[in-house]
């Protein structure tokens, strides 16, 4: 699986030159959870989302793309013979919605 989002935090983290241990203080939460975030192996919520996009100086729009695509990534990875076809119903959908 690819964690476009967890790649992204874990490096603008150690640019920022915070610990894993400030980040989860300001999410509320504990230090294992937010290693687990940085891992990929938990997906954060959408507002933890926004407030690292916050505390890390990522673009918002950008950090929330990154954890969008995570989430559809995962389940299309369930079965990939089909995803493509997903993903081009739901490009072809977005154009009928504008």
């Amino acid at each position: 699986m690819h964690m476009l989002f967890a790649q992204r935090i874990r490096i603008a983290r150690v640019e920022n030159g915070l610990l894993q241990k400030q980040l989860a203080i300001a999410l509320d939460i504990d230090i294992p959870m937010y290693s687990r975030i940085e891992r990929g192996d938990r997906q954060a919520k959408k507002e933890q989302v926004i407030l690292l996009s916050d505390i890390l100086h990522i673009d918002r729009d950008e950090l929330l793309s990154l954890w969008i695509a995570d989430k559809i990534n995962a389940v299309i990875e369930e079965d990939p013979k089909i995803a493509n076809k997903a993903l081009k119903m739901i490009i072809d959908n977005r154009k009928i919605w504008k």
